[in-house]
């Protein structure tokens, strides 16, 4: 039976999926075999297999994209290997390895030093993987629910934290709402289309009147869950508790590769199912990225927990990300490549900026207040320089690559004609500016409250190299990344 649908090809496409989900396996089997003092062992697993994923990626973008076809059709039409698919998985093995360097030191002083921590990390990587692929609503669905339930456990990973534990039930009892939300339009869609194939759901939504009610229920309940999972306003409340309560390493994690899986996921149901109410949901997008960009800022001005500023900060990222949606809904590819760009930016800026923050955390200091950076500058100069570069980039300061990702995002809204978007993405950019700020403030000008010595690592320092360098080269010489943007589009806009 198998053989009747499936070719070796489709085998091959899903190679790095396999890679990842055999060394998740076997982070739990050797595991057993380790001695406390050994658990770093555990991560140095998992970063080979992350490694060898990433090597089979790259292997596919020279052989398939350069010398074969732009893009692979599989699994009876249900799994797209596409340029899309390969930067997006690209991101999320590279966020995952940076998650587990981060990791390290961090479980260490927590006590938490297991191989299902790690195991977890690699199977959340999976699931996100297969999102950026799905070209069919059940694969989407479960891979959807595969990253969501190891996001909800790795958030409550900390059991003996009450703030852990709280967090975890907060975000697994919204994201169960969300996922009926979700399955809901999906069931409604598969009744309109007669199948879960997004390319044959958009035929027939092609072929219904205009303003068709069953259309709009669909759209907008499928709209509501994906906002939710990017975590778009008023689908956000899930962010910050989540953000605060998970374990740091975590919260970093969640921040990023989550992020890229979902709006990989957004792209595929918007750009290919849902593309024939493309005026439909660029209307409720503009509304919903404009409250997301105004909540999202002006909520992080007031915040003392960095954790939780970081939660209203990604949720103002949101914001810009959904304006490149808009963008691109008018049909020019130069939206969706800004968007692309900006998730690739972001993933090293937001990764470097919580890693600084991670080195807040000793024995009985917990660190994650605004306070426990105070006087940064006198106690550890270069780390309080590092952040500060994190910080520019975030707020989106030339030459940063933040800078980078928040021009063509603009650009792509000028182009298209929405020049009031346009005009309040920068003025809340100005809003940014300030509240990121007040952490420079606190780093550079305050007396520190106490001065032991940050916690550090090779895994640390490792992390904070690879997310300063690429912070820096994208934002001075962004060609690579552009062009690589430009490719990953092809296949939405061919």
């Amino acid at each position: 039976m198998g053989n009747a649908f499936f070719s070796p090809l489709d085998y091959q496409a899903i190679k790095p999926e396999i890679l990842l989900t055999m060394f998740g396996m076997a982070v739990l089997l050797f595991d057993f075999l380790l001695d406390k003092g050994d658990k770093f062992l555990n991560a140095v697993l998992a970063l080979i297999g992350l490694g060898f994923a990433l090597l089979q990626l790259g292997i596919f973008w020279f052989h398939y994209f350069r010398y074969g076809p732009p893009s692979y059709i599989g699994f009876n039409g249900t799994y797209a290997f596409d340029s899309f698919a390969v930067v997006a998985k690209v991101i999320i093995v590279l966020a995952t390895a940076l998650a587990v360097l981060l990791s390290v030191k961090y479980l260490e002083i927590e006590d938490a030093n297991v191989g299902e921590y790690y195991a977890l990390l690699l199977f959340a990587a999976v699931g996100m993987m297969f999102m950026v692929s799905g070209v069919d609503l059940i694969v989407l669905f479960i891979a959807l629910e595969v990253m969501a339930l190891c996001e909800y456990v790795l958030t409550g990973f900390l059991r003996g934290n009450r703030r852990s534990n709280e967090a975890a039930v907060k975000f697994f009892l919204l994201g169960a709402f969300s996922s009926g939300l979700l399955l809901y339009g999906m069931s409604l869609l598969y009744g309109i289309g007669g199948s879960t194939k997004l390319t044959v759901i958009a035929e027939r939504l092609r072929d219904r009147p205009s303003g068709d009610p069953l259309s709009w229920i669909a759209l907008i309940t499928l709209l509501a869950g994906m906002y939710f999972k990017i975590a778009a306003v008023p689908f956000h409340q899930w962010t910050p508790d989540a953000y605060e309560g998970a374990p740091t390493s975590i919260t970093a994690f969640i921040s990023v590769a989550p992020k890229v899986a979902s709006f990989a996921f957004f792209i595929r149901i918007a750009f290919m199912g849902l593309w024939p109410l493309r005026v439909e949901w660029q209307a409720l997008t503009i509304g919903v990225a404009i409250a997301t960009m105004t909540l999202g800022n002006l909520a992080a001005i007031t915040q003392d927990n960095i954790k939780r500023f970081f939660g209203y900060s990604t949720i103002a990222h949101v914001g810009y990300l959904l304006l490149g949606l808009v963008a691109a809904a008018d049909g020019e590819g130069d939206g969706l490549r800004a968007v692309v760009i900006y998730l690739i930016v972001y993933a090293f800026m937001n990764l470097g900026a919580f890693a600084v923050v991670i080195m807040m955390r000793r024995k009985d200091i917990i660190g994650d207040e605004l306070d426990d950076l105070g006087g940064l500058m006198s106690r550890a100069p270069g780390h309080a320089i590092l952040m500060l570069i994190f910080l520019l980039s975030l707020a989106g300061i030339p030459p940063t690559a933040g800078f980078i990702g928040k021009y063509f995002i603009f650009l792509s809204l000028i182009e298209t004609g929405h020049y009031y978007l346009a005009v309040l993405g920068v003025a809340y950019a100005v809003v940014a500016l300030y509240y990121y700020f007040r952490i420079v403030v606190v780093m550079f000008m305050k007396k520190p409250s106490e001065e032991s010595p940050l916690a550090t690592g090779l895994g640390l320092r490792v992390a904070l190299g690879v997310t300063l360098v690429m912070t820096l080269f994208i934002g001075i010489y962004p060609q690579p990344v552009i062009s690589i943007a430009r490719e990953a589009v092809r296949p939405f806009f061919s």
